[in-house]
């Protein structure tokens, strides 16, 4: 299993971007995906996750400006992140959960400045 996240980077406060984490070596269709986060010094916690029906789930402070998606076709799960905060800075990682068991990919890092 391989999960190769990329698309972050350094952005003002407002601005956007969009995450990407490229999947193989599981039926990526039938997998739910999620995106996490950790920020320095605290916990990993989760941001969004898409189910293989592609019913969504976002905790609340990035609802309404974060939209998970995923590509079955490519393998591709994405994050669009809008109105980003300096809170939201972080790596990013997505997880990709089949069969019962989670995998993990190497982060992403994003940084929002104020």
């Amino acid at each position: 299993v391989q999960l190769q996240a990329s698309g972050g980077g350094l952005v003002q406060a407002g601005g956007s971007l969009r995450l990407s984490c490229s999947a193989s070596g599981f039926i990526f269709s039938i997998s739910t995906m999620n995106w996490y986060r950790q920020a320095p010094g605290k916990e990993r916690e989760l941001v969004a996750g898409i189910t293989s029906g592609g019913m969504t789930d976002y905790r609340d402070s990035v609802k309404g400006r974060f939209t998970i998606s995923r590509d079955n076709a490519q393998n591709i799960v994405y994050l669009l992140m809008n109105s980003l905060k300096p809170e939201d800075t972080a790596v990013y990682y997505c997880q990709a959960r089949f069969l019962g068991r989670a995998y993990w990919g190497k982060g992403t890092l994003v940084t929002v400045s104020s």
